[in-house]
């Protein structure tokens, strides 16, 4: 057997909340309240986050089963192989790994977009080009690059430091998101009159609640990060079910808090036909002035830093896995000598998030939105394998061989998968209100061919490794030599 690295357990439970929280409330609370009400109205979005969250709990069942019954890195990378094998395990974790990387680089480019509001003259004096209408500034290269190596650091430096922040910083952003509820809401200038209509005039409620449904994968990635610490849990394993719940029921709460708070400044047809980039922060400073910026730039900034912080960690477990099974490089698994971190795999995510501000955000968002796919497809493969797990009855089989009868389960993991494939239809059947633009469908093709060309080449090498190697080096599992004696006799 080869050697198998192993991460140090230093997580406890409410740090894993803060990361499953923190994660699933990025920029996006903050920057798209009005982009979303033009599409959907206030109404069609706090419902369609509700529905949206519920499903979610849904697909977490899975995850809370998978992570109790396999506690170490890889998360739906691991979950792939166990019932499906190393092809597909490749796929899931080829597009999680773009998933996770793309909401890195996405935070720090929204971090930059917050300077540029709040220092406009500093940041417009130094502009470099344009790219797909976007203008793009030297100064928002220089923070979003910034941010990126301070987080970077941190991160190395250990689980402890980056758990410890997290929980702090999601305390502030929750702190700061009611504050500014409350504030808006008895100022003499807001009004319940203002989420009237509560649905875009041309469109049905249902549609405009099926687009904000449609990208729920894409706003509460993030519980999914959980799965990706287990092997650092300081905890038992069978916490992270409640845990993702509670975060998940939070997040929910944090959308609706933020949508309503801006629903209630101004109407918001009048807010979403100014077409400025920040309309919630327009609609805020507008009513509050600099103390409303103030509450609403710390609260955005917490959400950026608890989104980074989630998934630079959870990217560089995902790459740490893949490279520890051999389904990538080496040096991804190999840990800092101090700090016994996954290092190489921190750096290269920073390293490539680092690129994205030089392409301009509009070109950002075609790739994000394509991610979705990714994020859908590594649902569908946790809640696969956990139907796989159980049974119906005493006298069915069972996939997985799992003496496991729980018809319950069974129907909620399957519940899941189907939940996972209409959100896969949502963006891929052109008929859909949340159908992929041309952009987002052409990255698409270009990362899937990217990840066929790169299989290719390591298909004879993942061939040569043994089912118990594999297993050995993904689960931690020793084979049974005497039971392999005993079934050859």
């Amino acid at each position: 057997m080869s050697d198998r690295p192993t991460l140090k357990k230093s997580f406890k439970p409410h740090w894993i909340w803060a990361i499953a929280l923190g994660s699933s409330i990025g920029w996006g609370a903050f920057v798209q309240p009005s982009v979303w009400m033009s599409d959907a109205g206030p109404l069609g979005v706090m419902l369609g986050f509700v529905i949206g969250a519920l499903l979610m709990m849904l697909i977490a069942v899975s995850y809370g089963v998978l992570i109790k019954s396999f506690p170490v890195s890889g998360g739906e990378f691991t979950y792939a192989f166990i019932s499906l094998g190393k092809k597909h395990a490749f796929v899931c974790g080829w597009f999680l790994t773009l998933g996770y990387i793309c909401i890195v680089a996405l935070n720090a480019s929204a971090f930059a977009l917050m300077f540029k509001f709040v220092f406009p003259s500093l940041v417009e004096n130094l502009q470099m080009y344009q790219i797909a209408g976007w203008d793009v500034y030297l100064f928002e290269i220089m923070a979003a690059t910034l941010l990126l190596g301070i987080f970077t650091y941190f991160n190395i430096k250990g689980g402890v430091i980056s758990g410890r922040m997290q929980f702090i910083f999601c305390s502030v952003m929750v702190l700061s998101i009611f504050t500014l509820l409350i504030t808006v809401g008895f100022n003499p200038g807001s009004s319940v009159s203002h989420v009237e209509p509560y649905f875009p005039t041309d469109k049905t409620a249902f549609a405009a609640i099926i687009s904000i449904v449609a990208i729920a994968p894409w706003a509460y990635v993030g519980f999914d990060n959980v799965p990706q610490a287990a092997e650092e849990f300081k905890f038992s394993s069978k916490k992270a079910f409640s845990l993702i719940i509670f975060a998940l029921i939070a997040a929910a709460i944090l959308y609706c808090a933020m949508v309503y708070t801006t629903a209630l400044i101004m109407p918001w047809e009048e807010l979403a036909n100014q077409n400025v980039d920040w309309g919630t922060g327009a609609a805020v400073v507008d009513m509050l002035g600099a103390f409303g910026l103030t509450i609403l730039v710390l609260a955005l900034t917490m959400g950026i830093f608890t989104g980074l912080n989630g998934f630079i960690m959870s990217a560089s477990r995902l790459l740490f896995a893949m490279s520890r099974a051999k389904f990538l490089p080496k040096g991804f698994s190999k840990l800092h000598p101090k700090y016994n971190t996954p290092h190489l795999g921190i750096i290269f995510t920073t390293m490539i998030a680092m690129l994205a501000p030089w392409f301009g955000r509009e070109v950002l968002l075609w790739i994000v939105d394509m991610s979705a796919i990714g994020v859908s497809i590594a649902y569908f493969y946790t809640c696969y394998t956990a139907y796989s797990m159980f049974k119906w009855s005493n006298h069915d089989g069972s996939a997985l061989q799992v003496e496991t009868v729980s018809p319950r389960k069974k129907l909620i993991s399957l519940i899941g998968m189907t939940a996972s494939i209409i959100f896969m239809g949502l963006l891929l059947i052109p008929s859909s209100p949340a159908f992929l633009g041309m952009e987002s469908r052409i990255a698409l093709v270009v990362w899937v061919i990217l990840g066929v060309v790169f299989y290719m080449k390591k298909r004879k090498e993942l061939n040569n490794i043994s089912d118990d190697e594999l297993r050995y080096l993904i689960l931690g599992e020793i084979p049974n030599r005497d039971e392999k004696v005993e079934n050859i006799n």
